[in-house]
C-alpha cells in the first residue's frame, strides 16, 4: 500500500511537471561576420602579433613585468577567477552525497502522571535518564531530471567568463603600457628636434645681433630671431607636463614608485619598426578576442539557467540514511544492542505554486535573451574595434611618411636659404622665415611616427592580444 502510494505521488509529479511543457525555446544564431578587412592592406604579411608591440625596448619590458606581477586591477580580476571557480566546485559537490556526523548527550526527565495515573503493580518506571548518542547520516539528491547538473553547467561557464574577463584586464593592462611607453620615447624624440630648432634660432638670434652691433641690421631682426628662440623653448617646457601626466599612469598601471618607473624608462631603446599589420579573418574575433570569449561564456550560463529553471518543475528524488549508537549509560555505548539505523527515501515537487516557477522560468529565458544581445553587441564591438584598428594603421603610415617628406623639405629649404644669405643672395627676413617654417617641422613628423606606432598597439588589442614571449 506504501509503495502504491510513493509511486501514485511520483506519476503525479511528473505528470504536472510535464503538462506545463518545455521551456521557452531561444534562438542564438552565431553572428555573421565579414569575409575581410575593410581597411586591411593587400600586401598583409603573416607576421607575428606580438611585434605590433614594443618588445625589445627595455622600458616596455620592465615596466610590463612589473605590472603583471604587481598591479591591483589584474590581482582583482584573478581573486575574481578563484571565486568563480570556487562556486563550480561548489555546485559540482553539491550533486555528490553529503555526509555527516554528530554526538549528544540528554538529559530528561518524565512526570509519571503524564501516564494517565497509577502504573500496573511490578512496573515502574526511571523518571529521570541519560541518553549518549553518536551518528553517521548521509544525503544524496539523485538528480534524475539534471537541476544540479544544470546549476554546475552554469557555474563552470561563469568560470571561464570570469577567465575571459581576467585576460581582457591583462590585455588593457599591457596596452596601457606599450602606448604610455611609445608615447614617451615619442616625447624624447620630439625633445630632440625642438632642440634642434632651438640651437638654430639661437644661431639666427647671435648672428641678427652680430649685424645689428656692425650698423648693417635693424635691431628688429635680432628680436624676431629671439621671439623663434622664445618660442622653442616655451616647446620643451611643455614636454616636460606631457612627462608628468605619463609617469603617474604608468605609476597607477605597475603599482611601483615614481622613481623606479622613471628608472625604467631611463633606459635606452633601439629605434621600433613598424611592421606590417598581420593577416588575420574578422571570425578569428570570435575566438581571439577575450570580451568575446566572456559573453559567449555569460551565454553559455544563462542557457544553464534556464535549463535548471525549467528543470524545477520535476520532483526531487532524496535518499537519506544514518547509522549510529544510542545508550542509556556510558558505559553501554559501544554494546551490540546500541547500535541504531534508518534508511529513507522521499520525493518532492510542486503540485500547483500559481505561477512561480513558470515566472522563474519565463525570467530566465529574458536573461538568455539579454545574454545573447549582449553577446552580439561585444562581437560587433570587436569588429569594429579591428576595422578602426587597420584603418587608423594605414592613415597613420602615411601620415608619418607624409610629415617625414614635409620636415625633410622645410629642412632643406632652411639651409639653402641660409647658404644664400651668406653668399649675399637672400635676405635675413629671408632666412629667418625660411627657419620659422622648418621648426616644429622635425617634432610634427616625431608626433606622427609616434602615433603610428600607438595604431598598431590599439590594432594588437582589437585583435585579441598575443601572449608576450
Amino acid at each position: 500500500m506504501i509503495r502504491g502510494a510513493i509511486l501514485a505521488t511520483a506519476s503525479a509529479l511528473s505528470l504536472a511537471a510535464c503538462a506545463a511543457g518545455p521551456p521557452p525555446e531561444v534562438v542564438t544564431p552565431v553572428p555573421v561576420l565579414p569575409e575581410s578587412y575593410l581597411f586591411a592592406a593587400d600586401g598583409t604579411t603573416e607576421v607575428a602579433l606580438e611585434r605590433l608591440l614594443p618588445i625589445g625596448d627595455p622600458a616596455f619590458d620592465t615596466l610590463a613585468a612589473q605590472a603583471l606581477a604587481s598591479s591591483p586591477s589584474l590581482a582583482e580580476a584573478v581573486a575574481r577567477v578563484e571565486q568563480a571557480r570556487a562556486g563550480a566546485d561548489r555546485a559540482g559537490a553539491s550533486r555528490l552525497p553529503e555526509i555527516g556526523a554528530n554526538a549528544s548527550v540528554t538529559r530528561q526527565r518524565t512526570n509519571p502522571e503524564s501516564f494517565g495515573g497509577a502504573l500496573p503493580p511490578g512496573i515502574a518506571i526511571d523518571t529521570e535518564r541519560t541518553s549518549y548518542a553518536a551518528n553517521l547520516t548521509a544525503r544524496w539528491d539523485l538528480d534524475l531530471f539534471g537541476r544540479l547538473r544544470a546549476q554546475e553547467r552554469a557555474a563552470l561557464a561563469r568560470a571561464d567568463a570570469a577567465d575571459a574577463s581576467a585576460r581582457a584586464v591583462r590585455l588593457a593592462l599591457l596596452s596601457e603600457i606599450a602606448a604610455s611607453v611609445i608615447d614617451w620615447r615619442t616625447l624624447e624624440a620630439r625633445e630632440r628636434e625642438i632642440r634642434s630648432d632651438l640651437a638654430s634660432a639661437d644661431e639666427l638670434a647671435r648672428l641678427a645681433g652680430v649685424r645689428e652691433r656692425a650698423g648693417i641690421a635693424p635691431g628688429f631682426d635680432r628680436v624676431r630671431a629671439e621671439s623663434a628662440a622664445a618660442g622653442s623653448r616655451s616647446r620643451l617646457s611643455a614636454l616636460e607636463s606631457e612627462r608628468a601626466r605619463l609617469l603617474g599612469r604608468l605609476v597607477t598601471l605597475t603599482a611601483q614608485g615614481g622613481a623606479q618607473v622613471r628608472a625604467a624608462l631611463a633606459q635606452d631603446g633601439e629605434a621600433q619598426s613598424r611592421p606590417l599589420p598581420p593577416a588575420t579573418l574578422p571570425s578569428a574575433l570570435l575566438v581571439n578576442r577575450p570580451d568575446v570569449l566572456a559573453a559567449a561564456a555569460d551565454l553559455a550560463a544563462a542557457d544553464a539557467d534556464l535549463a535548471a529553471a525549467a528543470r524545477r518543475r520535476f520532483p526531487v528524488f532524496d535518499l537519506s540514511g544514518a547509522i549510529g549508537l544510542l545508550a542509556f549509560g556510558i558505559g553501554d555505548l559501544f554494546d551490540n544492542d546500541s547500535l541504531v539505523g534508518s534508511l529513507g527515501a522521499a520525493i518532492a515537487g510542486p503540485l500547483i505554486d500559481f505561477g512561480r516557477i513558470e515566472a522563474e522560468i519565463d525570467g530566465a529565458a529574458a536573461g538568455k535573451r539579454a545574454a545573447f544581445e549582449a553577446y552580439r553587441g561585444v562581437v560587433y564591438t570587436a569588429l569594429g574595434d579591428a576595422e578602426a584598428g587597420y584603418g587608423l594603421v594605414a592613415s597613420a603610415d602615411e601620415e608619418a611618411a607624409a610629415a617625414v617628406r614635409e620636415a625633410a623639405a622645410l629642412q632643406r629649404a632652411a639651409r639653402l636659404a641660409n647658404t644664400r644669405y651668406e653668399a649675399g643672395l637672400a635676405d635675413f627676413l629671408t632666412v629667418l622665415e625660411a627657419r620659422r617654417a622648418a621648426d616644429a617641422s622635425g617634432e610634427r613628423a616625431a608626433a606622427a611616427m609616434g602615433r603610428a606606432q600607438r595604431a598598431r598597439v590599439l590594432l594588437w588589442q582589437a585583435l585579441g592580444g598575443s601572449p608576450l614571449r
